[in-house]
């Protein structure tokens, strides 16, 4: 079997439901969220020992729901089929981020994302994700979506977040705050 159908050869390809320009602000949502399903495998890769067996079966189940966000995303008719990302995808992220930020040092100032070659790799995961929800919320202007999905990505970046502190914690790696922050957290976070 080919993997190329030359299809897209004149710029265009295919969504659920019909056909658009490469760069239609669509195809650069659920590419995003491609391009960030990417970058979490990376970051599981960097989780293969027993310090992060939790971690890494994490990351793995959330690449099987940005795979269902992307295809959420793709779908071009709003309400002729099921969405696959529900409300209770965001809301299993919150108690994983509650799980994660009880392991974390308290934090009063915003911190440089770095620190070990897992959290430096999560923290690239929350900003890719963060691009894909604005992508997201783009494309809600043009066309209805799934709120669910960009709900969701809105969580998943939090996630990322408090993953990437654990994963210095878990390695007794300091946070580096950013110097010239002010005290902009409360003792809770």
């Amino acid at each position: 079997m080919a993997i190329y159908t030359r299809t897209g050869d004149q710029g265009q390809t295919s969504v659920i439901g019909g056909r658009v320009d490469k760069d239609d602000i669509q195809v650069e949502a659920y590419g995003t969220v491609d391009e960030l399903n990417s970058f979490v495998g990376l970051a599981g890769s960097y989780a293969d020992d027993a310090l992060f067996a939790d971690l890494k079966q994490d990351l793995e189940q959330i690449q099987q729901e940005l795979f269902d966000c992307g295809s959420d995303l793709a779908y071009a008719k709003l309400g002729e089929r099921p969405y696959k990302v529900g409300a209770d995808l965001a809301e299993r992220l919150e108690s994983w981020i509650d799980r994660y930020q009880a392991e974390n040092p308290p934090l009063e100032k915003f911190i440089l994302p770095g620190g070990t070659a897992l959290s430096s790799a999560l923290h690239v995961c929350r900003t890719a994700c963060r691009r894909a929800e604005r992508q997201a919320v783009s494309l809600s202007k043009k066309m209805d979506v799934n709120w669910e999905a960009i709900k969701y990505l809105n969580r998943l970046s939090d996630f990322f977040f408090a993953a990437a502190r654990t994963a210095n914690a878990r390695q007794q790696t300091s946070d580096v705050e950013y110097v010239r922050s002010a005290k902009v957290f409360g003792r809770k976070s």
